[in-house]
Order: C-alpha cells, then structure tokens, then sequence
C-alpha cells in the first residue's frame, strides 16, 4: 500500500507536482504510460478533492505501477482483483475518490469476472483500462483483446480467438459512463478524466495506448498523425458525428448500418447527418458506436455513454441505515452468539 507524503485541505491548491510521488518512474522509452500518467496527474489537482482522499487501485501489468508513481493512498493488489479491493474501499468509505487502473490483460483476462461485477453493481469508481492488445509485462503474450491473426510468442500461427471488445464488455454490464480516449491526445485524457469523476457511479474508461516493444503501432491505423482526421471520431453531446480535417465527412444510417458520406455542398446537408446521444435510453445507439472502427468506419472516441442510477455503495448504506433504525446498533456478541448459533456439549 502506497501513502502520500502529506495531507491537504479542500481549501488548498494543488498542482500536478503534488501528485507526484518520489522516486523514478520506470517504463520503457516511449511507452504510452508515461502520458496517461502525465495526464491523471495534471487532472486530480484539479477536482476540489483533498489528496488524501484519493485512492489508485491497481492489478498486475505496466499499467499497475501507477499507485507507485501517484503521491495519494494506493494499493498494487494481485492479478485481475483491483476491482475487489476498489469495491471494498468505496464501500467501506464513500467519501473517497477511488481510481482502478488496469490493462486489457489484468481487467479481461484474469480479472474479468471482478470486473464484470464491479460494473454491473455500478460501484462508484472511476475505471482506467489501458488497452495496447499485448500482455507487456510478462512479454509479449496475446491478451484478450488482440486482433484475429495476432503473432506472438504464444500464438506463433495467429491468434484463433476472437477478440473481446471492451465497450461492448461495458455495455453489456450497463455501465452509465462509457468512454473511450487515447494515449497521445492529453487534452482529450484530461477533459475525459474530468467527466468520469463528475459522474456518479462506476465509469469505465477505454485508453488505447501503445506498447512500443511488444505491440508497437498496433492503434497506427487510428491514430496516427496521416490516419487520425478520417480515422477518429470525437463525440460531442448534442453534435453532428462529423469527420475529416474540415469535418467535411459524416455518419448516417443506411437501414441499420452506419455510413460514411460527405457533408456539404457536395454532400448530404449536415442536419441529415447523426446527432450524438450518450444519454439516449436505449443502448442500441452505443453499440452501434462500439462496432464501428476501420477500415470502413472511424472509430467513436469521447463520452459514448452517460446515464444514471442509483450507485451500490449508496444502497449498502441506506440498508444499513434502515436495518439500524429497526434493530438498533447490535453488537458483535449479539452477532457470533445469537439464535442461528449453538453450544456443543
């Protein structure tokens, strides 16, 4: 378990630097790490909550270090069980703001059945799952998320399994905060990480992020400084799904089926073209955007999703709050020793 150095008040003002821990950072030249790193600590500074009520969470992975590159309270638990311990500490103490940073390896794989359950019971806890489509850590494995045909030391033939899509993964769970953000954009990290706080309940956060030994430039074909303006698709709440450098391509539906087509004069009027709705009840309309992606279609990058229920650590409280107002207090020998107990002879 990691401490910070010191505490804070709410009243104080913090910058990047006291989130900042002692000691080296150590990932390998390049890696996307580094940034997503970068920009968590630029963001928590700035969400009016004291240091010492943050809380990073971490598996097994590259990704995992962060409780030790952070300057707030953390723990680095064992493979694929962060969403156990981050479930237990929001509970224990909803006032935290509890952060759960994993990789497609730890959060999918291994830990995938934590992680289901920890967002189906919309615990409110921010969720960071780096995605690269490698395991880095133990070298070069594919993970869950690796595309078909995937050669590693593993699958030396291709990768035959098919591919876990993990927005879809959320989606199915009912996740009320779904986004999706990259490693190479700090801004776009930031203003995402931003939100997921500001939501109220468990809100997952895909990163593609790049491993620059084992899997590098596997998110080029998205990403990339000559694919990015036709290849990414930034939501805007309310706005037109428009693309290309002078948003000069949009989405609209052909039957049921997204499409790629031009705006403008040459083109269909932009009132024609898809409005982005990530509070839309149904969530029919993300999972079109969670199956969308190159090379036909860009791929959604943004707030995919954002509805609202009622969190799991509120309804434990209130339950124990009701449960008191009927029973009284109790006691611990009233609950070792009472009538579903007997004495052996």
């Amino acid at each position: 378990m990691t401490t910070p150095a010191t505490s804070s008040t709410a009243s104080e003002k913090l910058t990047r630097k006291d989130f900042v821990a002692p000691g080296d950072v150590r990932w390998c030249p390049g890696c996307g790490d580094y940034a997503i790193l970068n920009a968590l600590q630029r963001t928590l500074p700035e969400l009016g909550v004291p240091r010492e009520n943050f809380v990073v969470i971490s598996g097994i992975g590259c990704s995992s270090r962060f409780p030790y590159y952070l300057n707030t309270y953390g723990f680095h638990t064992i493979h694929g069980r962060g969403p156990a311990v981050a479930t237990g500490v929001k509970v224990a103490n909803p006032d935290l703001s509890v952060w759960l940073v994993t990789g497609d390896g730890d959060g999918l794989s291994i830990g995938g059945n934590h992680l289901l359950h920890l967002l189906r019971r919309n615990v409110n806890v921010n969720v960071l799952l780096f995605n690269n489509r490698i395991y880095g850590l133990t070298k070069g494995q594919y993970s869950p998320t690796s595309p078909l045909g995937t050669r590693t030391g593993t699958t030396p033939m291709g990768s035959i399994d098919p591919p876990i899509d993990p927005v879809l993964f959320s989606l199915g769970a009912k996740v009320g905060f779904i986004a999706r953000t990259v490693d190479n954009n700090p801004n776009h990290m930031i203003e995402t990480f931003k939100a997921a706080h500001r939501h109220q309940g468990v809100a997952f956060i895909e990163i593609l992020q790049n491993c620059v030994i084992f899997n590098n430039g596997t998110w080029d074909n998205v990403y990339s400084k000559e694919n990015r303006d036709d290849h990414l698709l930034f939501l805007k709440k309310g706005q037109p799904l428009l693309l290309g450098r002078n948003n000069n391509k949009g989405i609209v539906l052909h039957g049921v089926h997204p499409r790629v087509v031009p705006v403008g004069e040459n083109g269909v009027p932009v009132e024609d073209v898809m409005t982005h709705q990530p509070d839309h009840e149904s969530p029919l309309f993300v999972r079109m955007l969670a199956l969308m992606g190159p090379p036909g279609l860009p791929l959604p990058i943004g707030i995919l999703r954002q509805r609202s229920r009622p969190t799991y650590e509120s309804q434990v409280t209130a339950q124990i709050e009701a449960a008191r107002k009927q029973n009284g207090n109790g006691s611990w020998n009233e609950l070792l020793c009472g009538p579903a107990s007997w004495t052996v002879e």
